[in-house]
């Protein structure tokens, strides 16, 4: 049985780290030569992780050496062949008028694919595009379709917490964000407060709202009527997480508790 070392590679600074298994050690921050489900890529190992923490190491891929000097090289003309790509696409785009803006352009390391990212609000016939881009640059064009999350993972930032994108860093999977969530949390429903960078509700919302689904077992809606030790009244705010509210009762705001004593429906 092979040994396996795991190291997280990215393809770009400040970008998405992705984990890959080699029968070698690689330092940190080295380049290496990948495999991918695209062709070969140019990465940087930037972490190094005990297999024990990772599932199905066989189904990982492969570190395939460590970048050389003509790697590093081919890499740096693949960078400015993209972009020239990028113009070339734009123009083209133009020229056939088609209603879409293309973000960017990259080639696998190998140059065995060219793949454009682009925004467009319909589905839009690229064949004739594809054609000829593939004429000019020889080698199997993808034209790919992305919204306005998956732009904001190709092209990162800061969100108001101060972190990096959470789609650009770290997140391989996106779950469904809903309005119910931010309102489960009691937050307010301002798009400058709970829109993320790319202006759709924030990925973190599904963060904890398991636990404030969990919580609200049992609590009663702000305005509903309750009758506590010390008298009834309306629901003037709650806490959530903490399981508790205030009653107003002849004008004064009486705090109560739940506790944790509650049972348990989310799994």
């Amino acid at each position: 049985m092979n040994k396996y070392y795991i190291y997280g590679v990215n393809f770009k600074d400040n970008g998405k780290v992705y984990n890959f298994k080699s029968t070698f050690k690689c330092p940190i921050n080295v380049t290496v030569i990948t495999e991918t489900e695209k062709g070969e890529q140019f990465g940087k190992v930037v972490s190094y992780l005990e297999d024990t923490n990772i599932k199905n190491i066989d189904e990982l891929k492969d570190i395939i050496r460590i970048s050389t000097k003509s790697d590093y090289d081919q890499y740096l003309k693949n960078l400015r062949d993209a972009d020239r790509a990028l113009k070339d696409c734009r123009e083209i785009a133009k020229e056939l008028n088609l209603d879409m803006k293309v973000i960017n352009a990259t080639f696998t390391f190998d140059r065995k694919q060219l793949i454009f990212n682009f925004l467009a609000d319909e589905r839009i016939d690229f064949r004739e595009l594809a054609r000829k881009l593939a004429a000019i640059y020889r080698t199997r064009i993808e034209l790919r379709q992305i919204g306005a999350r998956d732009k904001a993972r190709e092209i990162g930032g800061v969100g108001p917490c101060g972190k990096k994108l959470c789609c650009s860093s770290f997140l391989t999977h996106i779950d469904a964000v809903s309005m119910n969530m931010a309102k489960n949390q009691g937050l307010a429903l301002n798009p400058s407060k709970i829109n993320g960078l790319c202006g759709r509700l924030l990925c973190c919302l599904t963060y904890e709202d398991d636990e404030y689904l969990r919580c609200s077992v049992g609590m009663p809606e702000i305005g509903d009527i309750v009758t506590t030790p010390n008298g009834t009244g309306p629901v003037v705010s709650k806490d959530t997480l903490t399981r508790s509210y205030k009653v107003l009762i002849d004008n004064e705001k009486i705090d109560v508790s739940l506790g944790d004593n509650y049972e348990c429906p989310i799994k």
